[in-house]
Formats: structure tokens, sequence, C-alpha cells
């Protein structure tokens, strides 16, 4: 038999205290009609027995309802994962509205299915967030969504400058130097450095690989970056490049990973090398990479606060909403990265 839902499952979807929870429903002290309104909206929501009593309590007019649009990619990665997971603990706390997400995700990264699937969240949102590729088709389709009323955020990787409502991640060129200085300040010896990207036209990949470039051509020129190699995100073409790089190359030195498979690195030093022979910065903390960074395979993790982004993101969101007037650029909102390293984990 399934468990009865408690006070607890209760403040946690409403995000609220569950004093709070205590106080709506028993009575003990009064609670403002907004926190009821929401209090009541969760118990709707995750179907708690105190559902009907709560909507009875709730006479006055609910907190309005902002569908939220956010469109992923890379379903299946455990980063988009934890990133969905997070998107929906978010989403019941932002402040003076019932938030509702609409998530989605695309299967590839070209930019035309991502176009098609911007259009494809007009009508069902009221503001909308993406990862996507920065590509003259997904800009117009940025375009086509703004001129219908659909404000657009770009995420982790900027696109369509200058059309999108606002960004928000990581400053990725900052990210790239980190990199860079973390594969200076360890790698043993003077050598050949491996760098993958997800593509050619991910914006925040395009700003890593500058980063990590100037810092090391800058301060370690002892160490050559190797031709940038594109992985798609992909653990397994990662994995064999990877391996055939380390049998090319005997003086490889370190590897950056600057978006998705780095899955694949991890499994090609497992097979060949000793823990900490190579430097390999990724950048997600998973289970795999802090297993990885435990071992001593992974040197560096630089992580998105993904709590922070989403906190951030959903307020900024509403923010546009409810805007009044004409449109403003919300410009870009930089988080500082979490770093990992062995003895952090």
């Amino acid at each position: 038999m399934a468990r009865r839902l408690g006070m607890a499952a209760l403040a946690e979807a409403a995000g609220v205290s569950i004093s709070t929870i205590d106080r709506a429903l028993n009575g003990r002290e009064s609670v403002s009609v907004e926190t009821m309104a929401l209090i009541a909206d969760a118990a709707v929501r995750i179907g708690h027995p105190s559902a009907v009593r709560l909507l009875g309590q709730n006479t006055a007019s609910p907190l309005p309802e902002v569908r939220f649009g956010v469109l992923l990619h890379k379903q299946g990665q455990d980063f988009y994962k934890a990133f969905a997971d997070e998107l929906h603990r978010a989403v019941i706390q932002v402040p003076g509205v019932r938030g509702r997400l609409v998530l989605e995700f695309s299967t590839s990264q070209g930019p035309t299915e991502m176009a098609q699937n911007l259009r494809k969240m007009l009508g069902r949102c009221d503001v909308l967030a993406a990862t996507a590729v920065n590509h003259p088709e997904v800009t117009s389709a940025v375009e086509d969504l703004r001129s219908k009323g659909l404000k657009v955020f770009s995420l982790l990787s900027e696109f369509a400058q200058g059309v999108r409502t606002g960004y928000l991640g990581l400053n990725n060129l900052k990210v790239g130097r980190t990199a860079g200085w973390m594969t200076a300040l360890t790698a043993k010896g003077p050598g050949k450095l491996l760098l993958f990207v997800g593509g050619h036209r991910w914006h925040g990949h395009e700003l890593r690989e500058i980063g990590y470039r100037t810092y090391l051509r800058e301060t370690a020129p002892q160490l050559e970056v190797l031709e940038t190699i594109i992985n798609l995100e992909t653990r397994q073409l990662t994995y064999e490049t990877t391996l055939a790089a380390l049998a090319r190359y005997p003086d490889l030195r370190g590897i950056y990973v600057a978006g998705g498979g780095m899955e694949g690195a991890i499994a090609a030093l497992r097979e060949t090398r000793s823990p900490g022979e190579l430097v390999l910065v990724t950048p997600a903390l998973t289970p795999d990479s802090r297993q990885a960074l435990s071992e001593g395979f992974v040197t560096l993790v630089s992580d998105t606060p993904l709590e922070k982004l989403c906190r951030e993101l959903f307020l900024r969101m509403s923010q546009a909403v409810h805007q009044v007037g004409g449109e403003s650029d919300q410009g870009q909102v930089f988080l500082p990265p979490d770093l990992h390293v062995s003895e952090s984990v």
C-alpha cells in the first residue's frame, strides 16, 4: 500500500517549512493568503489528503500561474538528468507565482531540429530558456518567437545574441583558462594535450577552447595543445579518440573535455594509464567523474552550480513575464563554477 503523504512531503512540494505547513493545517497561527494559495496548489499537485480542505480555506484569488518552458538536450546524460531534477525542485519555489515546468529535450545538436523545437514551445509556455547551438537558424527561430511575444533565455552556452532576453551560465572563457591553469600546474613534463569540444557551433565550448589555449600559450609553452577534436558530446567517440591519441602520442600529458562525453576519456585512462599519470579536466560532477576524482584519474571538475542556476533562472524568467513596457536585455548572468579536486569530494 502506498505510504500516506505527510507534512514533510507537502512542505517540500510547496517550498515552505514544516512548521508553516503545521500552521496552515492546524490553524495554530495565521498564514498569509499567498502562502496558503501556494500550499493548496502543492497539495493538489501531489495528491495530498488535505487538498480539498485547503482549497476550501483559500477563498482569495490564487497566485498567478507561470508556465516556465525549458528546452535541454542529451536527456540520457547524468548532467542533464541532474539539471532536470533541479528544475523540478526549483520551479515550485519561485516567489509570487505558481510555477509550472514545461520541460522538453532535443535529440540532436542539429540547428534545424533545435530551431524547430524552439518554435514548438510557442503557446505551451509563457517564457522559455534553452540550451542550443549558436546558428542562424536558431537565431531566426528566437526572432520569430520574440515577434510573437515569447521571450527566450540562453542557458549554459550563448546563442542569438542581441535577440535573446538574457544569458545564464558560467563565464566560459574563465572556465577554459581555469582548466589551462590546472593543466599547467599539474602536467608531468613537456608534451602534448588533447582538447574535446561538443561541436563547432557551441559558443560556450568555443570560449572554453580559447581560454584554455590562450592561458597555456601565455604560461606553459612547453605544452602543445593538439588540434581540437569534435566529439559530439558522446562517450564512445571520446573513448575511441582518447585511446588512439594515447597510442599515438607517448608524450601526451593531459586531456580537457570542455563539454559532454567525459566518461569516454575516463574509461580510456582507466584501461591504459595509472592514476595521476595524465591531467584530466572535466566539466561536470557526476557519479562517474566523482569516482574518477577519488581514484586519481580526474584532476579537476569545473562544475555548474545547478541549484543556484535554476533558482536565478526562474527569478529572471518570472521578472521577464511580468515586465511592464518595452523589452529589455537582461544581459549575461555569470555564476561562479564549483571547482572540485580529489580532496574536496
